[in-house]
């Protein structure tokens, strides 16, 4: 199997770059889907979590929202947070792995060079477009101010700083580029 680790700042075009490569028979893992499997009711995630911050859980599972507030007040709980959350991930990934037989699987993991994980990869991909483009697209998920946006994207490692530890890069201004050059990656990785 090949691995590539898919890549990207908020509003960058990852999913829509994720369900082309799926369209062409990748198989996909989302770091971010995970991570709302682990905190919904039910999650395994749920119980530690609660216990580190009690007034995180909300009809039986982890509201991310009151988790960011939370940790805005409380940024040192951050650690301890990860170190709940992140083996669990890290199983979640390898059981995918395990029970997987596609020939290219394609890890979305919005964090993959601050994690570290890019070394788990065997290429990976960063997908990018203007910044004018991504505050639009961010725009139409929620309505938020530009300075919220602004400051969400600050706190992530800058887009070219990405695209250039990047295998290839792919820039998401139309679904036909898109679909272009994810179908230009597979053929150079499926000779």
């Amino acid at each position: 199997m090949i691995k590539i680790g898919l890549t990207g700042s908020i509003g960058m075009g990852k999913t829509t770059t994720a369900g082309i490569f799926v369209k062409h028979g990748c198989a996909l893992w989302d770091a971010d889907k995970t991570v709302h499997k682990l905190y919904s009711k039910g999650g395994i995630a749920v119980k530690a979590v609660s216990k580190l911050f009690p007034t995180s859980v909300e009809n039986g599972s982890i509201s991310r929202n009151k988790l960011k507030l939370l940790l805005k007040e409380k940024p040192e709980k951050l650690k301890e947070l990860e170190k709940i959350v992140h083996p669990l991930i890290q199983a979640d990934r390898q059981d995918f792995q395990n029970q997987n037989i596609a020939d290219i699987a394609v890890f979305d993991i919005p964090l993959l060079f601050e994690t570290g994980l890019d070394k788990e990869m065997d290429k990976t991909v960063c997908v990018f477009t203007s910044a004018k483009n991504q505050i639009e697209r961010l725009k139409k998920r929620t309505d938020n101010s530009d300075n919220y946006y602004k400051e969400l994207i600050s706190k992530q490692m800058p887009s070219e700083e990405k695209c250039k530890l990047s295998d290839f890069t792919i820039e998401t201004t139309s679904h036909e580029m898109v679909e272009e050059k994810v179908m230009e990656i597979l053929n150079m990785l499926r000779v």
